[in-house]
Protein backbone atom coordinates (compact mmCIF):
# COMPACT_ATOMS: atom_id res chain seq x y z
CA UNK A 1 0.00 0.00 0.00
CA UNK A 2 1.54 3.19 -0.96
CA UNK A 3 2.35 5.77 1.91
CA UNK A 4 -0.26 7.97 2.72
CA UNK A 5 0.84 11.64 2.54
CA UNK A 6 0.20 13.85 4.55
CA UNK A 7 -2.06 17.14 3.86
CA UNK A 8 -2.36 20.40 5.71
CA UNK A 9 -5.97 21.57 5.70
CA UNK A 10 -6.59 25.42 4.31
CA UNK A 11 -6.42 28.13 7.27
CA UNK A 12 -5.54 31.48 6.15
CA UNK A 13 -4.26 32.51 9.78
CA UNK A 14 -0.85 33.74 9.82
CA UNK A 15 1.10 30.56 12.37
CA UNK A 16 4.15 33.81 13.32
CA UNK A 17 3.62 37.39 13.24
CA UNK A 18 6.35 39.52 13.76
CA UNK A 19 5.87 39.91 17.80
CA UNK A 20 5.50 36.24 17.69
CA UNK A 21 9.38 35.63 15.84
CA UNK A 22 10.52 38.07 18.39
CA UNK A 23 9.65 36.39 21.28
CA UNK A 24 10.29 32.60 20.34
CA UNK A 25 14.24 34.10 19.45
CA UNK A 26 14.20 35.02 22.98
CA UNK A 27 12.56 32.34 24.14
CA UNK A 28 15.12 30.14 22.39
CA UNK A 29 17.50 32.36 22.78
CA UNK A 30 18.52 31.66 18.83
CA UNK A 31 17.84 33.43 15.84
CA UNK A 32 18.95 30.32 13.46
CA UNK A 33 17.43 29.13 10.37
CA UNK A 34 18.25 25.75 8.72
CA UNK A 35 18.20 25.65 4.83
CA UNK A 36 16.73 22.25 3.85
CA UNK A 37 18.70 22.09 0.91
CA UNK A 38 18.28 18.03 0.74
CA UNK A 39 20.14 16.83 -2.09
CA UNK A 40 19.65 13.07 -3.11
CA UNK A 41 22.99 12.49 -4.35
CA UNK A 42 24.48 14.13 -0.48
CA UNK A 43 22.00 12.22 2.12
CA UNK A 44 23.05 9.21 3.84
CA UNK A 45 23.19 6.24 1.84
CA UNK A 46 21.43 4.59 4.25
CA UNK A 47 18.39 6.37 4.08
CA UNK A 48 17.78 5.42 -0.13
CA UNK A 49 16.16 2.44 0.93
CA UNK A 50 13.12 4.30 2.74
CA UNK A 51 10.16 4.99 0.78
CA UNK A 52 10.92 8.74 0.99
CA UNK A 53 14.28 8.65 1.50
CA UNK A 54 14.25 12.93 1.09
CA UNK A 55 11.54 13.22 3.51
CA UNK A 56 13.08 10.62 6.13
CA UNK A 57 16.51 12.79 5.97
CA UNK A 58 14.25 15.90 6.35
CA UNK A 59 12.45 14.39 9.31
CA UNK A 60 15.67 13.66 11.37
CA UNK A 61 17.16 16.51 10.94
CA UNK A 62 14.37 18.40 11.96
CA UNK A 63 13.51 16.28 14.95
CA UNK A 64 17.07 16.65 15.89
CA UNK A 65 17.68 20.55 15.31
CA UNK A 66 14.12 22.28 16.09
CA UNK A 67 15.41 22.75 19.57
CA UNK A 68 18.26 25.10 18.82
CA UNK A 69 16.07 27.02 15.45
CA UNK A 70 13.42 29.31 14.94
CA UNK A 71 12.97 28.69 11.02
CA UNK A 72 13.30 26.16 8.47
CA UNK A 73 14.08 27.57 5.05
CA UNK A 74 13.95 24.34 2.13
CA UNK A 75 15.57 25.36 -0.95
CA UNK A 76 13.03 24.72 -3.69
CA UNK A 77 15.29 23.82 -6.08
CA UNK A 78 16.39 20.92 -4.29
CA UNK A 79 12.97 19.23 -4.72
CA UNK A 80 11.86 20.36 -8.35
CA UNK A 81 15.13 18.81 -9.26
CA UNK A 82 13.34 15.50 -8.29
CA UNK A 83 10.11 15.76 -10.13
CA UNK A 84 6.99 15.13 -8.73
CA UNK A 85 8.08 13.09 -5.74
CA UNK A 86 10.59 15.89 -4.60
CA UNK A 87 7.76 18.34 -4.41
CA UNK A 88 5.91 15.25 -2.50
CA UNK A 89 9.10 15.13 -0.13
CA UNK A 90 8.56 19.23 0.46
CA UNK A 91 5.00 19.05 1.18
CA UNK A 92 4.95 16.33 3.40
CA UNK A 93 8.28 18.37 5.03
CA UNK A 94 6.13 21.28 5.29
CA UNK A 95 2.78 19.42 6.82
CA UNK A 96 5.27 17.93 9.62
CA UNK A 97 6.72 20.82 10.59
CA UNK A 98 3.53 22.74 11.32
CA UNK A 99 2.00 19.23 12.88
CA UNK A 100 4.94 18.71 15.26
CA UNK A 101 6.97 22.28 15.45
CA UNK A 102 3.88 24.77 15.18
CA UNK A 103 6.26 27.05 16.53
CA UNK A 104 9.08 27.22 13.65
CA UNK A 105 8.98 29.65 10.80
CA UNK A 106 8.86 28.43 7.53
CA UNK A 107 10.54 30.44 4.36
CA UNK A 108 9.45 28.66 0.55
CA UNK A 109 13.19 29.65 -0.54
CA UNK A 110 11.82 30.11 -4.29
CA UNK A 111 13.08 33.27 -5.38
CA UNK A 112 10.17 34.13 -7.89
CA UNK A 113 9.35 36.97 -9.70
CA UNK A 114 7.08 37.68 -12.41
CA UNK A 115 4.35 39.34 -13.82
CA UNK A 116 1.05 39.98 -12.17
CA UNK A 117 -1.18 36.88 -12.97
CA UNK A 118 1.83 34.81 -12.70
CA UNK A 119 2.99 35.80 -9.10
CA UNK A 120 -0.72 35.38 -7.97
CA UNK A 121 -0.32 31.94 -8.80
CA UNK A 122 2.97 31.66 -6.90
CA UNK A 123 1.60 32.92 -4.24
CA UNK A 124 -1.53 31.07 -4.71
CA UNK A 125 0.53 27.90 -4.60
CA UNK A 126 2.62 29.15 -1.73
CA UNK A 127 0.18 30.80 0.82
CA UNK A 128 -3.32 28.72 -0.08
CA UNK A 129 -1.91 25.41 -0.48
CA UNK A 130 1.77 24.98 0.95
CA UNK A 131 0.94 27.27 3.82
CA UNK A 132 4.39 28.60 4.51
CA UNK A 133 4.88 31.54 6.20
CA UNK A 134 7.09 33.32 4.04
CA UNK A 135 8.34 32.90 0.36
CA UNK A 136 11.56 34.66 -1.27
CA UNK A 137 10.88 37.00 -4.20
CA UNK A 138 13.45 38.24 -6.68
CA UNK A 139 12.24 42.59 -7.08
CA UNK A 140 13.59 43.29 -10.31
CA UNK A 141 10.37 43.23 -12.44
CA UNK A 142 8.89 45.79 -9.50
CA UNK A 143 6.11 46.76 -7.89
CA UNK A 144 3.21 44.87 -9.62
CA UNK A 145 4.74 41.77 -9.72
CA UNK A 146 5.53 41.52 -5.59
CA UNK A 147 1.81 42.96 -5.42
CA UNK A 148 0.01 39.87 -5.89
CA UNK A 149 2.19 38.11 -2.88
CA UNK A 150 1.37 40.87 -0.63
CA UNK A 151 -2.23 40.90 -0.66
CA UNK A 152 -1.92 37.98 1.63
CA UNK A 153 -1.96 39.94 5.23
CA UNK A 154 -0.84 37.28 7.30
CA UNK A 155 2.49 36.38 5.41
CA UNK A 156 5.42 37.70 4.93
CA UNK A 157 7.67 38.55 1.24
CA UNK A 158 11.10 38.51 1.56
CA UNK A 159 12.77 40.66 -1.02
CA UNK A 160 16.20 40.09 -2.51
CA UNK A 161 18.27 43.02 -1.87
CA UNK A 162 22.14 42.37 -1.41
CA UNK A 163 22.94 38.84 -2.19
CA UNK A 164 25.92 37.06 -0.85
CA UNK A 165 27.78 35.53 -4.15
CA UNK A 166 30.31 37.40 -6.15
CA UNK A 167 27.77 37.93 -8.79
CA UNK A 168 25.94 40.02 -6.47
CA UNK A 169 28.62 43.24 -7.88
CA UNK A 170 27.25 43.03 -11.63
CA UNK A 171 23.84 44.55 -10.78
CA UNK A 172 23.25 45.01 -7.06
CA UNK A 173 26.14 47.48 -6.28
CA UNK A 174 25.32 49.40 -9.69
CA UNK A 175 25.19 53.18 -8.76
CA UNK A 176 22.90 55.59 -10.32
CA UNK A 177 23.75 59.09 -11.70
CA UNK A 178 22.16 60.33 -7.80
CA UNK A 179 24.56 58.10 -5.64
CA UNK A 180 22.34 56.04 -4.95
CA UNK A 181 23.17 51.83 -5.49
CA UNK A 182 20.49 49.87 -6.90
CA UNK A 183 19.97 47.67 -3.79
CA UNK A 184 19.29 50.78 -1.80
CA UNK A 185 16.70 51.55 -4.42
CA UNK A 186 15.11 48.41 -4.08
CA UNK A 187 15.16 48.70 -0.27
CA UNK A 188 13.65 52.58 -0.21
CA UNK A 189 10.93 51.60 -2.70
CA UNK A 190 10.01 48.41 -1.73
CA UNK A 191 9.14 50.00 1.78
CA UNK A 192 6.35 51.76 0.28
CA UNK A 193 4.50 48.49 -0.14
CA UNK A 194 4.37 47.09 2.68
CA UNK A 195 5.26 47.64 6.69
CA UNK A 196 8.17 45.69 8.87
CA UNK A 197 5.10 43.31 9.59
CA UNK A 198 4.69 41.58 6.09
CA UNK A 199 7.91 42.37 4.65
CA UNK A 200 11.31 41.22 5.18
CA UNK A 201 15.22 41.25 3.03
CA UNK A 202 17.50 39.03 2.11
CA UNK A 203 20.82 40.21 2.70
CA UNK A 204 23.57 38.07 2.94
CA UNK A 205 26.40 36.98 5.52
CA UNK A 206 29.48 38.14 3.66
CA UNK A 207 28.40 41.56 3.05
CA UNK A 208 29.87 42.30 6.70
CA UNK A 209 29.63 46.11 7.37
CA UNK A 210 27.49 46.58 4.01
CA UNK A 211 24.00 45.47 6.81
CA UNK A 212 25.09 49.12 8.59
CA UNK A 213 23.67 50.57 5.37
CA UNK A 214 21.11 48.09 4.65
CA UNK A 215 19.87 49.59 8.35
CA UNK A 216 20.05 52.72 7.29
CA UNK A 217 17.04 52.00 4.95
CA UNK A 218 15.72 48.74 6.96
CA UNK A 219 16.19 49.82 10.93
CA UNK A 220 13.26 47.54 11.64
CA UNK A 221 12.72 45.09 9.45
CA UNK A 222 13.51 41.35 9.87
CA UNK A 223 16.60 40.64 7.36
CA UNK A 224 17.05 36.88 6.31
CA UNK A 225 20.72 36.22 5.83
CA UNK A 226 22.26 33.35 4.14
CA UNK A 227 26.09 32.62 3.93
CA UNK A 228 27.04 31.61 7.17
CA UNK A 229 29.14 28.33 7.49
CA UNK A 230 29.82 26.38 4.50
CA UNK A 231 29.79 30.11 2.72
CA UNK A 232 32.31 31.35 5.07
CA UNK A 233 30.05 34.59 6.44
CA UNK A 234 30.39 35.78 9.63
CA UNK A 235 28.03 35.19 12.19
CA UNK A 236 29.89 37.76 14.54
CA UNK A 237 30.06 40.15 11.77
CA UNK A 238 26.41 39.51 10.75
CA UNK A 239 25.13 40.07 14.87
CA UNK A 240 27.69 43.65 15.16
CA UNK A 241 26.53 45.69 12.20
CA UNK A 242 22.93 44.02 11.82
CA UNK A 243 21.05 42.93 14.54
CA UNK A 244 18.94 45.92 15.83
CA UNK A 245 17.07 46.39 19.07
CA UNK A 246 14.60 43.01 18.97
CA UNK A 247 17.10 41.24 16.89
CA UNK A 248 15.51 41.28 13.51
CA UNK A 249 18.18 38.57 12.19
CA UNK A 250 17.25 35.22 10.48
CA UNK A 251 20.78 33.81 9.99
CA UNK A 252 20.73 30.84 7.72
CA UNK A 253 22.78 27.71 7.90
CA UNK A 254 22.36 24.79 5.63
CA UNK A 255 25.31 22.19 4.46
CA UNK A 256 27.34 22.94 7.48
CA UNK A 257 24.74 21.86 9.68
CA UNK A 258 22.77 19.33 7.51
CA UNK A 259 25.48 17.46 5.79
CA UNK A 260 28.05 17.46 9.31
CA UNK A 261 28.08 13.90 8.77
CA UNK A 262 26.87 11.30 6.36
CA UNK A 263 26.86 8.36 8.44
CA UNK A 264 23.47 6.58 10.12
CA UNK A 265 24.50 9.16 13.28
CA UNK A 266 23.68 12.52 10.99
CA UNK A 267 21.01 13.49 12.66
CA UNK A 268 22.90 13.48 15.84
CA UNK A 269 25.44 15.64 14.09
CA UNK A 270 23.07 18.08 13.40
CA UNK A 271 21.69 18.46 15.68
CA UNK A 272 25.24 19.12 17.93
CA UNK A 273 26.30 21.59 15.23
CA UNK A 274 22.91 23.54 15.78
CA UNK A 275 23.40 24.01 19.21
CA UNK A 276 26.79 25.27 18.86
CA UNK A 277 25.75 27.95 17.07
CA UNK A 278 22.90 28.42 19.06
CA UNK A 279 24.85 28.79 21.86
CA UNK A 280 27.25 31.53 20.08
CA UNK A 281 23.90 33.48 19.08
CA UNK A 282 22.73 33.57 22.38
CA UNK A 283 25.84 35.80 23.74
CA UNK A 284 25.21 37.77 20.91
CA UNK A 285 21.97 38.29 22.06
CA UNK A 286 22.83 38.68 25.88
CA UNK A 287 25.34 41.73 24.58
CA UNK A 288 22.53 43.24 23.16
CA UNK A 289 20.41 43.15 25.88
CA UNK A 290 17.75 40.93 24.18
CA UNK A 291 17.95 38.63 26.66
CA UNK A 292 19.09 37.66 30.01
Amino acid sequence: MPERIRTVKPNLSRDMNKKQLVENIQKKRSFLCIGLDTDIKKIPQHLLSEEDPIFAFNQAIIDATAAYCVAYKPNLAFYESSGVKGMLSLEKTVAYLKEKYPDQFIIADAKRGDIGNTSEMYARSFFDHMQVDAVTVAPYMGEDSIKPFLIYPESWVILLALTSNKGSQDFQMTVAADGERLFEKVLKKSREWATDEQLMYVVGATQGKMFLDIRKYAPTHFLLVPGVGAQGGSLEEVATYGMNEECGLLVNSSRAIIYADNTPGFATAAGREAHVVQQEMAGYLQEKGIIA
